[in-house]
C-alpha cells in the first residue's frame, strides 16, 4: 500500500485483490473465535478523528484497531478543542505530537484527509471527506460482492440515488471499474455530477435501467446537503420515481446500501428486510476489510522503508538495516497475525 489511503486511485487492481485477500484469509473469521483479538498491532497507536456523526464507519474502525491490539484514541469534533474553534491544521499538529502511527479522519470537506497528511508523520486513512471519497467503503463493497459472486469482471452494477452528493459513489465508480465491472448511474439529472460521461459510465433516469443488472447499489438521499437548493420538485415525487422495492429486483440480483438506510425513501421496507440485500454482510465485511487496511498500511510501508534503507548508496556500502528494527517489526507482525491476543 501507499503511505496513505486517501482515494481508490491510490490502489491498483492488484493492491485491491491483495488487501481483500488479507481481509478474507486473516481477519474475516476472527469474529467467530471465542477471543476476538490478535496482538498484530500491539504498541501501535491509531487516532480516529471524526468531524461528522457516524455509526458504521467509526465503530468498525475503532473495533478493527482494538481487535489488532492497537491503542485506539477516539476524537470527536463536538467534544474536543475543535468545538472551541481550533483549526484542522492545529488539531493535526497537536495529535501528531503524540506520535500516532495512523490517523483515520472523517470530515465534511473534500480534501480534508489529504490536507491532514501534509502535517503529520502518521499514515492517514480517509474515512469520508465531504462529497469527495470514501475508499474503505468501496473496498468493503467489493469484498461483499466477491463473497457473493466470486469473479467480478463483467458484472453490471447500477448505482441509484443521490449520486451528486455521494462520496461512496465516487469511490465506487473508481473501484468497481478497476475490478472490471460495468457501471450505470441512475438518478434524476439534477442529482448527477456534470460531465459524468468522463467517468466512463452510462447514465439513466429511470428504474427501467435496473433490468439486466447483477447489482443494484442504493444511495441515501442526503437531504442535509440540499439546503438552499431545489434539486427535486418534491421528495414525494422522487420516491414515486426512484424508490426501489422488491418488485424491481429480479432473480439473482443483489442489493447493496452503504447505510444508514432511509426506509420508505430510497428503499422500500420489505426490500430492506429481504434476503435479496447484502446490507448486513457489508457491515460484517467492513470490520475485516478495515483490519486489513490498518495492518497492511503499517506492514507494507515498514517493508518499503526497510528495502529503501538496504539499497546501496553510490560510493558507500549498504546501510545493512534489513535485519534492523523495521524488519523485526514486520517479522513480529506476520508471526502474530494468527495468534490469539
Amino acid at each position: 500500500m501507499n503511505r496513505h489511503l486517501l482515494s481508490m486511485n491510490d490502489l491498483s487492481h492488484e493492491d485491491i485483490e491483495s488487501l481483500l485477500a488479507t481481509a478474507r484469509v486473516d481477519f474475516l473469521d476472527l469474529s467467530k473465535r471465542d477471543i476476538k483479538k490478535v496482538p498484530t498491532l500491539r504498541g501501535r497507536t491509531v487516532i480516529d478523528l471524526f468531524y461528522e456523526k457516524s455509526t458504521r464507519t467509526s465503530t468498525s474502525f475503532e473495533l478493527a484497531g482494538k481487535r489488532l491490539s492497537a491503542d485506539v484514541i477516539n476524537v470527536k469534533a463536538d467534544s474536543s478543542a475543535v468545538g472551541k474553534g481550533e483549526s484542522l491544521k492545529d488539531t493535526t499538529l497537536t495529535l501528531n505530537a503524540y506520535r500516532p502511527d495512523i490517523i483515520v479522519i472523517r470530515h465534511p470537506h473534500v480534501g480534508a484527509a489529504a490536507f491532514v497528511s501534509r502535517f503529520t508523520e502518521a499514515h492517514v486513512i480517509n474515512a469520508g471527506d465531504g462529497m469527495g471519497e470514501h475508499p474503505t467503503q468501496s473496498l468493503l463493497d467489493i469484498f461483499s460482492l466477491q463473497q457473493e459472486f466470486g469473479e467480478l469482471k463483467g458484472l453490471k452494477v447500477a448505482i441509484v440515488g443521490d449520486i451528486l452528493h455521494s462520496r461512496v459513489a465516487r469511490s465506487n465508480l473508481i473501484g468497481f471499474q478497476k475490478m472490471g465491472m460495468k457501471v450505470t448511474l441512475v438518478a434524476p439529472p439534477s442529482l448527477l455530477p456534470r460531465g459524468v460521461e468522463a467517468f466512463g459510465v452510462e447514465a439513466a433516469h429511470s428504474l427501467d435501467a435496473l433490468a439486466g443488472m447483477d447489482v443494484i447499489y442504493l444511495l441515501r438521499m442526503q437531504k442535509e446537503r440540499h439546503e438552499g437548493a431545489n434539486y427535486l420538485p418534491s421528495l414525494r415525487e422522487y420516491i414515486a420515481a426512484y424508490q426501489v422495492g422488491l418488485r424491481h429486483v429480479g432473480k439473482g440480483q443483489r442489493v447493496l446500501h452503504p447505510g444508514p438506510i432511509n426506509r420508505g425513501v430510497e428503499i422500500e421496507g420489505a426490500l430492506a428486510d429481504s434476503q435479496e440485500n447484502l446490507i448486513l454482510q457489508q457491515v460484517e465485511a467492513g470490520l475485516a476489510v478495515r483490519m486489513a487496511v490498518l495492518y497492511r498500511i503499517i506492514v507494507d510501508n515498514a517493508a518499503a522503508d526497510t528495502a529503501a534503507d538496504s539499497e546501496p548508496v553510490a560510493g558507500k556500502a549498504s546501510s545493512g538495516k534489513s535485519g534492523g528494527k523495521s524488519g523485526s517489526n514486520i517479522d513480529e507482525a506476520v508471526k502474530n497475525i494468527h495468534a490469539v491476543g
